[in-house]
């Protein structure tokens, strides 16, 4: 993208001011906080297809999910509009609830463009991300439902930290398996996770069958998320007071996130603007669902927005794979789910943006892509540490690895408005801080960061392995 890697020269001796009436921080008071959540199964014309047991092809029952609490299945299945967010949940959430929107002045004027660029600061939460939206939910679910302990799994470790946190506030013992290139990557997210009181082992793991295959067939295999969901699930079955949680791709998880957008559309309100382009990094979906979803409900009553998700071209899952059944684990533990996938079995380049690196896209988000509700859109680690160097330079934020995805793309939408005229609204989600990865940054800033692109015959190869199940 050709991104500039010393925004300091255009800054130099320049004062940035808020212009009109518009704040740096358009800030909502705890009273504002959303007491519901928003469910988008409700609004969708036909319902999703429903998930499938593997063996006979059925619909999966609440046995083939038991390693999840029922209050939580329930949730996964539900088409009620708005559901109720359970006090002893919104006194966590206000720990850092509201979050603030961002008007992106700096950047604004370092890229020279008519856009005006929003950003939801979901860094300033204690875990750094987005992600205890969710934890604080389904650690409150599970611990009235009389769990003891939660597994989990976790690839850059933000979602491992949020359940830790989250963990700690509702008395629940913790474990986490973090995909080992991520937990060498990211050492100290390892630290975090301890400091609430959980554990963390790299993933393959000795601890689970699954992970003594995999580490049999190869010492020093760097993982993937498929594989910690896989030792993850199968901890939790084998123990009557554990449950598995899970970060993502999961309706009631995405439901969780929208406290994100409904702010959102409360504080665009307060700023007099409505967004034309509305973007996140999507992984699972979680973070990219939170922001959009409350959008696309008004895109499916006659707004006119447009809503991207932005992934990395080495896990090309909605720009290149096809929508298919597929396992959401590599070792074949879950119901088969409908979405876009890269097949079970793709093992994911050791990119930095550890959280995009899954080979299957959430349910929801995989229905409102086919549908034409949103668009997907994929850029190079290169491009992305660019546009996250860019960022900090101007606003002074360093983004989390994931988070550069969507910020790549509000600068090619900002750089579109410029060369169009056109004043451009443009919201995104700051999905998280970057302060625990600076790792990769040093490794753009010395030239060593690889870009890895997914190639057409190892997605054939990948696809075989699925023609024996059913089609959506």
């Amino acid at each position: 993208m050709g991104l500039s890697h010393d925004p300091f020269l255009f800054l130099s001796g320049q004062i940035i001011r808020t212009e009109g009436d518009v704040n740096t921080k358009i800030l909502l008071e705890e009273k504002d906080m959303p007491r519901q959540w928003y469910n988008i199964q409700a609004d969708l014309k036909t319902p999703l297809p429903p998930p499938l047991n593997p063996t006979t092809g059925q619909p999966a029952g609440p046995g083939d999910l038991s390693f999840f609490p029922m209050s939580l299945l329930e949730q996964e299945m539900s088409t009620e509009r708005w559901i109720d967010i359970p006090e002893p949940v919104l006194e966590k959430l206000l720990i850092w609830r509201p979050t603030p929107l961002y008007r992106a002045f700096r950047l604004e004027r370092f890229l020279s463009t008519p856009a005006h660029i929003y950003f939801k600061n979901e860094g300033v939460s204690p875990a750094g991300s987005h992600k205890p939206n969710t934890a604080m939910a389904q650690a409150y679910y599970n611990k009235m439902a009389g769990v003891k302990r939660l597994t989990t799994e976790t690839g850059a470790g933000q979602w491992g930290c949020a359940l830790a946190f989250a963990g700690n506030q509702f008395g629940l013992e913790v474990k986490v398996y973090m995909v080992r290139v991520s937990y060498n990557q990211k050492p100290y997210r390892k630290v975090l996770m301890e400091t609430w009181g959980a554990s963390c082992v790299p993933s393959p793991s000795p601890d689970t069958k699954t992970g003594r295959d995999f580490l049999g067939r190869n010492p020093e295999h760097p993982g993937s998320l498929g594989i910690a969901i896989s030792e993850a699930v199968e901890d939790a079955l084998a123990s009557p007071d554990t449950k598995y949680s899970l970060g993502s791709v999961l309706n009631h998880v995405l439901m969780h996130q929208t406290v994100v957008g409904l702010e959102a559309q409360q504080q665009m309100a307060k700023a007099g603007e409505y967004p034309d382009v509305v973007v996140g990094c999507v992984g699972g979906g979680s973070n990219f669902a939170g922001l959009t979803f409350p959008f696309v409900r008004d895109k499916m009553n006659g707004k006119d927005v447009k809503v991207v998700a932005c992934e990395p071209v080495s896990c090309p899952t909605l720009t290149k794979g096809p929508y298919v059944y597929d396992f959401g684990d590599t070792a074949g533990k879950t119901p088969l789910m409908a979405m876009y996938s890269l097949g079970h079995a793709f093992m994911p380049a050791p990119i930095h943006a550890g959280g995009l690196r899954y080979h299957g896209m959430a349910p929801l988000v995989s229905r409102l892509l086919g549908d034409g509700l949103i668009e997907a859109r994929a850029y190079t680690q290169s491009q992305t540490f660019a546009a996250g160097l860019t960022f900090a330079r101007t606003e002074g934020y360093v983004p989390a690895p994931e988070t550069n995805h969507a910020i790549a793309c509000v600068i090619e939408e900002a750089r579109k408005a410029k060369e169009e005229g056109r004043e451009t609204v443009i919201l995104m989600n700051w999905s998280g801080h970057g302060l625990i990865d600076l790792g990769a940054y040093d490794a753009f800033l010395s030239g060593k960061l690889e870009d890895v692109v997914l190639g057409d015959d190892e997605l054939g190869r990948l696809m075989k392995d699925l023609e024996k199940f059913p089609k959506p």
